[in-house]
């Protein structure tokens, strides 16, 4: 926890600060923001990827690449979460991973549902060998929730 946080929380816990508690959340707004491995982004998108189909990977990998130019990699959060057919992009063998390792490079994260990866092993007896850079996540439809429900903005290319 971070001092302005824990020092928040001391001042809040006091009985009779009501008017501090409103001052200190109209003055610090940023403290609202979704949880990020970047600091000082202030736009959050997520983007989902439920389709295999190499024209919509190119797509998704296109718009986070288009985004990172236009805010800067330090402003915006991106996460692409890949379920269902949409794990082809994570697969081990895709034709876009350099392209999916450079973006990593630049902070884009990239999330595998491990529902779907489990579900493969289970009628194929085989788990599908995935790029190093995902992240396997355990529900990937419940990643977005949790990513919606935090500030991010689900955008579905």
């Amino acid at each position: 926890m971070n001092r302005r946080r824990l020092l928040q929380s001391f001042f809040l816990a006091l009985p009779g600060v009501m008017p501090l508690r409103a001052a200190l959340a109209q003055t610090r707004p940023s403290d609202n923001k979704p949880e990020s491995d970047k600091p000082f982004a202030e736009h959050f998108i997520a983007l989902q990827l439920s389709d295999s189909d190499p024209k919509k990977e190119r797509l998704v990998l296109s718009v986070a690449s288009n985004l990172l130019k236009a805010y800067g990699p330090d402003k915006i959060a991106v996460e692409v979460v890949a379920f269902g057919p949409g794990i082809d992009l994570l697969r081990d063998t895709n034709e876009y991973r350099s392209l999916v390792g450079s973006l990593v490079t630049q902070g884009v994260r990239f999330d595998v549902c491990g529902n779907t990866l489990d579900t493969i092993e289970r009628e194929t007896g085989k788990r599908p060998a995935i790029n190093p850079h995902a992240i396997e996540v355990l529900v990937g439809v419940g990643q977005i929730l949790k990513l919606t429900e935090s500030g991010y903005t689900l955008v579905r290319p």
